[in-house]
């Protein structure tokens, strides 16, 4: 059966169609296949097409579903292929909302009119948010695993292409993009937390030393800014516990809210004490206000505290307790009330005549951590030396060797003039008045006690944002040897900090729950005879609450109708 279609022609000279249901049956007599009308359906420009729906599904029920679906599809028409388009739309939309597109193309341009190096950057940023991988694989996953919008396809050249641009361009754009976000976002800039990690590389050897200046940068041997030389990847101290390897180190600008401002990195033997000092020198031009420095104890020294408070600054730094110095003893000694700031925090500031104010925290759950450790450590160094006053002094000896190769046991150890190996009982009662303790220095006078704590504490958003750079972004294995795209790779892993932290942020959820949920908005592709289409699923509503909490438009339902040209 099939539907016929005939014409015919008014008085006036208007063509009107008349549709049918016909059937072509077998004549014997005529030996012909002759036409038979089983249905009219009447004029085409007045088609009942509801009763004619009403008719397929009622016809439908009667096959199995495949041969519905079979039937129900226009002729030749194949489903030829579904992509993820949830995640990268949402981060396009963050990318266009918070203007990184229109700081970045007047930067990079593009030198060849076939390569969108704005959308390639932003494809690099896309994929370490989605599915981390090195930029040959990137290449293959914007071409054949997701629908990037405004990028098609692109090579792993172009992905080099891309990031040699981004590291030129760097200053520029960590100005622009704080300039956008923080007009956007109104950011509160009051306290900016600064820390460092590290990142290492499976070498057998470090590179090459060459002539840097102050800020870690490459220059001539000649050059007057030439101070120091190292190679890009050292060996230096871990904080992977990887000193055995070469390394780079990373630092980073949080806001209170954990938004990431800026990132830096140096070579792998750059200790941290001076750090902190090339930071406000680098974000001294930008729009910010009076400004209080947080920071780890890594960056207590003198100098960092001088330095800071240059221009109105002032700073909340952690101090050293068992360095046994003079301010940390003084703290320690001075008697007072301990004000609840919360069930885990408790504060207390002493006076101990310095122009700095220090503030003593005390967490009641962390003292009972402390204490439960120390007492597994003490009876495993009890059951180590027990009775060994009777061995002969070289076995005692070697026994003292390998505790010392212990830090958490060597440090209750005490060898006697005799060199016999006793408990420490004086370290072990020092210890116990630090239990679940950390004294913090401060400079601003208008900051009460509970502030200074809870500025501190929120330090763990800087710690949160190495710990989503090195596990959700994948920061390492970096894919690369040269330091410049190193560098780049860097600056991508903050570009997409950035993002999910903007998106975490104003829904309230974490960025593994949001991008599974809007993930599954997919684009399936369909060609036939006609053409092809691409057209997206249905969203669900925690796809549209997502769309909607981050001010981004929802995508359309109809990406693509490509007819076939004749």
């Amino acid at each position: 059966m099939y539907v016929k279609a005939s014409t015919r022609k008014t008085r006036d000279g208007q063509t009107i169609r008349y549709l049918q249901l016909a059937h072509n049956e077998w004549d014997p007599a005529a030996k012909a296949s002759k036409t038979r009308v089983l249905y009219s359906f009447g004029r085409e420009d007045q088609l009942d097409v509801a009763g004619i729906r009403r008719l397929v599904e009622a016809l439908s029920r009667l096959l199995a579903p495949a041969d519905a679906l079979a039937a129900a599809s226009p002729a030749g028409l194949s489903f030829v292929e579904s992509r993820p388009l949830g995640g990268a739309w949402l981060l396009d939309g963050l990318w266009r909302r918070l203007r990184i597109d229109t700081v970045l193309r007047p930067l990079v341009g593009s030198s060849r009119r076939e390569i969108d190096v704005e959308r390639v950057l932003f494809a690099l940023v896309a994929n370490r948010a989605l599915a981390p991988s090195s930029k040959l694989a990137a290449a293959d996953w914007v071409c054949q695993d997701v629908h990037l919008p405004g990028l098609p396809h692109v090579t792993d050249d172009a992905c080099y292409r891309a990031m040699d641009q981004l590291i030129e361009v760097e200053p520029a754009l960590t100005r622009g993009v704080y300039d956008q976000i923080a007009d956007l976002l109104n950011l509160e800039v009051d306290l900016l937390f600064f820390d460092t990690t590290s990142t290492y590389f499976e070498l057998d050897e470090a590179d090459e030393p060459l002539w840097r200046d102050a800020l870690g940068k490459p220059v001539d041997a000649d050059d007057p800014a030439a101070v120091k030389q190292a190679g890009f990847r050292t060996h230096g101290k871990s904080k992977d516990s990887r000193d055995d390897l070469p390394q780079v180190v990373v630092g980073m600008a949080v806001t209170r809210t954990g938004i990431p401002v800026r990132v830096w990195c140096w070579p792998g033997n750059t200790s941290d004490s001076a750090l902190i000092r090339q930071v406000k020198t680098d974000m001294r031009e930008w729009s910010l206000a009076r400004i209080v420095w947080v920071a780890d104890r890594g960056f207590a020294s003198a100098e960092n505290r001088r330095f800071l408070q240059q221009g109105g600054g002032h700073y909340i730094l952690g101090e050293k307790l068992r360095a046994g110095t003079t301010e940390a003893d003084a703290a320690l000694s001075r008697q007072g009330r301990y004000a609840t700031v919360a069930d885990n925090l408790q504060v207390k500031e002493v006076n101990i005549d310095t122009d700095d104010r220090f503030v003593i925290c005390y967490n009641p759950e962390a003292a009972d951590r402390d204490a439960a450790v120390r007492t597994r450590l003490l009876a495993q160094l009890t059951d180590l030396i027990d009775d060994t006053d009777r061995l002969p002094a070289t076995k005692r000896a070697e026994l003292r060797g390998v505790i010392s190769t212990k830090p958490g046991l060597n440090r209750f150890l005490r060898v006697t003039p005799k060199g016999l190996l006793r408990l420490d009982q004086a370290k072990v009662k020092a210890e116990q008045r630090l239990d679940g303790k950390y004294l913090l220095r401060c400079s601003d006078p208008t900051l009460s006690a509970e502030d200074i704590a809870l500025g501190y504490k929120q330090l763990l958003e800087v710690e949160r944002g190495w710990r989503d750079m090195k596990t959700t972004l994948d920061l390492r294995p970096v894919f690369h040897r040269r330091e410049d795209r190193i560098r780049a790779h860097i600056l991508l892993c903050w570009l997409a900090l950035l993002l999910i932290r903007v998106a975490e942020t104003e829904t309230g959820r974490t960025w593994t729950a949001i991008r599974t949920d809007i993930d599954r908005l997919h684009l399936g592709v369909f060609t036939g005879p006609a053409g092809t289409f691409a057209q997206r699923t249905k969203l669900s509503q925690p796809q549209k609450t997502l769309l909607t909490k981050l001010k981004i438009a929802e995508p359309p339902r109809i990406f693509d109708a490509t007819p076939t040209t004749a």
